[in-house]
């Protein structure tokens, strides 16, 4: 198919990239045979530029993303052009862009400016709505950029302290997705391995897939994303199996973090259902997951009570937690584009 231009730019801060920088990247491909897409990345930004040209070469594989260090006036369109030239090496045939500086920089390359959805009427949201609040405009975002935003919760306890209740209560409540415990399903096939022991590798293993899990799930949960454990949890669990704790899975741990872990308190009876004999060893687990997560000066709170009990302080913890968040002051993320 024959297009109307050999190549095409589009730039932008895309922070974070949402469906109407999708509309105007495939609008540019649909017209120009060869599109560059420039990310502006300056120090303060609340992204990466890496990780959001990262995020667009995922969604648009057709496309060549570079990331600029931004350090110039964003109202300098001479300067912006001049700039542009050298990244590109070439004349662009046409700049693609739903911004009012994109006439004046396109006539300052010496191409032609292609206004897509300038009023955002196709795909009404912007970067700056996202970042204030991105779970009202949950439905602009991609799988991939939904994971970064994804408000995190981690439900941890010793064994029969009813975290696989709670997290699946939290997900009915939120309309959300959950991730099942690993290890348990790790656990339960490695029982009926004859003459099998506990490695430090099997730790490494469970840790290393739920996280795979939970990011997996990240991209599909609706803003909320609850996990019954988390890598935190499997290397303490390490530490009761082993008599030790591994490095390899610490790090995995400290790795990674939640918005928010809930402890389930081991005052509810314990129950046995053919899997599980750590009874005598609940307490000591609560305490060292309190001191794991006091350590890394992680936000945790410790829930007790009767299922509902425990559903209903849970909830009003993460309710005023994604509040503040989205009544917290935000980062200026100004620049071109």
């Amino acid at each position: 198919m024959s297009r109307l231009y050999r190549s095409g730019v589009v730039i932008g801060k895309f922070c974070p990239p949402h469906r109407g920088h999708s509309f105007l990247i495939d609008a540019a491909l649909r017209q120009a045979e060869r599109v560059t897409v420039i990310v502006c990345a300056r120090d303060g930004q609340s992204i990466a530029g890496e990780r959001r040209a990262a995020w667009l070469r995922e969604l648009h594989p057709h496309v060549t993303v570079m990331v600029i260090e931004d350090v110039y006036p964003p109202d300098d369109s001479a300067l912006w052009a001049r700039k542009t030239l050298e990244w590109l090496g070439f004349v662009p045939d046409a700049v693609f862009t739903s911004e009012e500086y994109g006439p004046r920089y396109a006539a300052e390359l010496g191409a032609v400016h292609v206004a897509v959805d300038p009023g955002r009427k196709t795909i009404p949201c912007s970067a700056s709505a996202i970042r204030a609040d991105p779970l009202s405009n949950w439905d602009f975002l991609e799988p991939c950029v939904r994971a970064h935003y994804a408000f995190r919760v981690a439900v941890v306890g010793a064994e029969s302290t009813g975290t696989t209740t709670l997290a699946q209560d939290l997900a009915e409540n939120y309309v959300t997705a959950w991730v099942p415990e690993y290890g348990r399903e790790y656990s339960e096939q490695f029982k009926f391995r004859e003459g099998a022991t506990w490695r430090t590798e099997d730790f490494v293993d469970i840790a290393r897939e739920q996280c795979r899990r939970e990011d997996e799930l990240a991209q599909a949960c609706q803003g909320v994303l609850v996990c019954d454990t988390d890598a935190l949890a499997t290397a303490i669990w390490h530490e009761r199996y082993m008599g030790f704790p591994s490095p390899e899975v610490n790090e995995i741990a400290r790795s990674r973090s939640c918005h928010l872990y809930l402890v389930t308190d081991v005052s509810i009876p314990f129950v046995q259902d053919g899997f599980r004999d750590g009874e005598h060893l609940r307490g000591w687990m609560q305490e060292r997951l309190i001191e794991e997560l006091e350590r890394l000066n992680r936000p945790f709170a410790i829930v007790s009570g009767p299922p509902q009990e425990r559903l209903a302080a849970s909830v009003k913890l993460i309710d005023e937690l994604l509040t503040s968040r989205i009544a917290a002051p935000r980062v200026s993320d100004d620049g071109f584009a």
